[in-house]
């Protein structure tokens, strides 16, 4: 008997590998979380602790700078800390890591790496500078931010439009509608806050403030009162 075993032809000896199930193939199996998407934690995790470090080396000098620092603080936090719901969303429904994604992470964590600094150029004025001069570094900084965080509405915009192409069958039909709105959303929005760029915006102001400012707030509006209003509409759950 052990010798009529030993003689068995090859292709006998060798189990054959079962093909993936429909599930499988669909969910993509278990895959190791891609390393982009370990990096991206650590920039906006930094980028969020830089603006904290910032607050701790400009010490006030009277109880409204206090709260005007920290108000420019919140700010400075909701607009990472949404840009990194929306993106780990969209990362988790894009599984294969194509070179035109690849990219498109590498220029969203440069412009999420580089808004506490733009931030802090528009609310810190350094005290060795004239109104005039404030003014013109602000309004430059506020400018280039206006750039920055339209760039990262564009790059969040185009992840969704690659997870609501149909042929790709990224997500279900009944997902595809919900992530062509979001893709609809933010590319308007990424309009609106590249025309804060105009020279005019800075000029025209409301209480004080130059108008440039109130129009960063849409973007934070939409997800966070979409998200209270339909959840599903921001959460996308996959499951």
């Amino acid at each position: 008997m052990k010798g009529d075993l030993t003689r068995l032809a090859p292709k006998d000896q060798i189990h054959t590998i079962p093909e993936d199930t429909p599930m499988q193939q669909q969910t993509g199996g278990a895959h190791p979380r891609p390393r982009i998407e370990t990096l991206a934690d650590l920039i906006f995790g930094l980028s969020l602790s830089i603006g904290s470090i910032a607050l701790i080396a400009n010490p006030p000098k009277s109880t409204g700078e206090i709260t005007t620092h920290i108000l420019a603080f919140a700010y400075t936090f909701f607009v990472l800390i949404t840009a990194w719901l929306i993106y780990t969303t969209y990362m988790s429904v894009l599984p294969i890591e194509t070179r035109t994604v690849t990219f498109l992470n590498v220029g969203l964590l440069l412009l999420v790496a580089i808004v506490p600094y733009l931030l802090n150029g528009v609310e810190v004025a350094s005290p060795a500078l004239n109104p005039a001069e404030v003014s013109v570094i602000q309004n430059y900084s506020s400018q280039l931010f206006a750039l920055d965080l339209g760039g990262i509405l564009m790059i969040l915009a185009t992840f969704a439009h690659v997870i609501s192409l149909e042929e790709k069958r990224l997500v279900t039909p009944e997902l595809v509608t919900l992530f062509r709105n979001g893709r609809n959303r933010m590319a308007i929005l990424a309009v609106l806050t590249l025309l804060s760029v105009a020279p005019q915006f800075w000029e025209w102001t409301l209480l004080g403030v130059p108008i440039r400012l109130y129009l960063w707030y849409p973007p934070l509006i939409s997800y966070w009162v979409g998200r209270a209003v339909r959840p599903d509409s921001r959460t996308y759950k996959l499951a």
